[in-house]
């Protein structure tokens, strides 16, 4: 069994230096402990923690309210998680989001809707936070089954799909979601269903990852590898075109995007076709020192969403472990590709819960989300250049 260090989450403290309160200087003050040691200690990085320091810190978490003195020192550590469905399910906070449609010109509640194949991933979503993907039995040992094996709290959002109500009323319910969602304290997990074709949400979340700006087309980048996404999904030319980081028609001003569906790029800086209608995205970040995962479920197709439900159900060992990893931080980001269907269009087809399509599951590369990092990190640094790096 693995630990890791819940500092960052008990004080409310972000990595991100845009929304630093000084927590560190506070620390530091009150404790006496090195800022570098307190930095390491809210990122996770720490290798070891003198009993000196843990008594220092419990004091403070006790003195300013963040904890009880019957919580400490247990409050500071989580047990790390070893798989897919458990990642998610040791939260003690999950809220699922869903996109919304509805009949034009019809704002009545009773008339909106969730698509079939959502539903479908939905459900599948629960059984594997309820069930640890059907392993739950398996994998728990003596130790881990004094822990929770699902989220205290269960949460559904329900935002606009873009193309169903003006597109400044869909963005701001999906900014309003997610940053009501950040701002709430505690280990926590936000699971998206749907692209950012069905559920804008998804766009926050990935433009917040790689330190873009949400809902701003990055079409007109001089060049693929300029963009701060290190994935695409190509609009069909029938779907809403919402202004979109991680979406839209070209890849950059010199390069085009021929076919709808997902790009991604390769290890070596080129960009990739993984296909269209079948192929389907799963993305997550996940904060440990906070607590805080996000996720995308994400099928191009509602027939390709559906088949990626089967394929949690019964392969989530290919979503772990993630793809990049820095100590306070892991990236997963994975395509899924599955072999196309001669019986599509059968009319029983969209009613199937148990579609099978022979999933080949692909890791975006490593290399390709560390060099999106490393421009964040540049990014960050430029804008605030007076920052002490913590």
């Amino acid at each position: 069994m693995r630990y890791e260090f819940r500092l960052a989450e008990l004080l409310g403290h972000t990595p991100d230096r845009r929304k630093r309160p000084g927590t560190i200087k506070a620390i530091v003050e009150y404790t006496g402990l090195d800022r570098h040691q307190v930095a390491s200690l809210l990122k996770n990085e720490a290798k070891y923690i003198p009993l000196e320091a843990l008594s220092r810190l419990c004091d403070y978490l006790v003195e300013y309210g963040h904890a009880s003195a019957d919580q400490l020192p247990g409050a500071l550590f989580a047990v790390k998680p070893e798989h897919f469905w458990e990642v998610v399910a040791r939260r003690r906070k999950l809220e699922i989001c869903v996109g919304v449609r509805r009949p034009d010109n019809d704002m009545a509640p009773e008339s909106a809707w969730v698509v079939a194949s959502d539903a479908v991933l939905m459900g599948e979503v629960l059984n594997g936070v309820t069930t640890l993907g059907g392993t739950d039995k398996l994998i728990q040992t003596e130790q881990s089954r004094q822990l929770p094996s699902h989220p205290e709290l269960l949460k559904q959002t329900l935002v606009w799909s873009p193309g169903h109500v003006a597109e400044e009323d869909a963005i701001e319910r999906s900014t309003k979601v997610y940053e009501t969602f950040t701002a709430t304290a505690g280990d926590k997990a936000l699971i998206c269903l749907g692209s950012v074709k069905s559920n804008p949400v998804v766009e926050v979340s990935i433009a917040e990852t790689f330190r873009a700006t949400p809902f701003k087309s990055e079409d007109d980048v001089e060049k693929a590898s300029d963009r701060h996404c290190p994935f695409f999904l190509r609009y069909r030319d029938h779907d809403p075109h919402i202004a979109s980081a991680s979406a839209g028609m070209r890849l950059s001003k010199t390069e085009d995007a021929k076919e709808p569906g997902i790009y991604y790029e390769k290890a070596d800086g080129t960009w990739a076709y993984a296909g269209g209608q079948d192929t389907a995205l799963v993305f997550y970040v996940y904060r440990e020192s906070l607590g805080q995962l996000e996720m995308v479920l994400s099928g191009f197709s509602g027939r390709a969403t559906r088949l990626l439900a089967r394929t949690l159900a019964n392969r989530s060992e290919e979503f772990w472990p993630p793809v990049y990893q820095e100590n306070y931080l892991q990236v997963g980001a994975f395509i899924v590709q599955y072999q196309a269907s001669d019986g599509e269009g059968q009319s029983d087809d969209i009613l199937r819960t148990d579609v099978v399509g022979n999933p080949t599951v692909t890791r975006i590369p490593a290399e390709a989300i560390a060099r999106r990092m490393r421009m964040s990190h540049a990014q960050s640094a430029e804008e605030n250049p007076a920052t002490q790096p913590v």
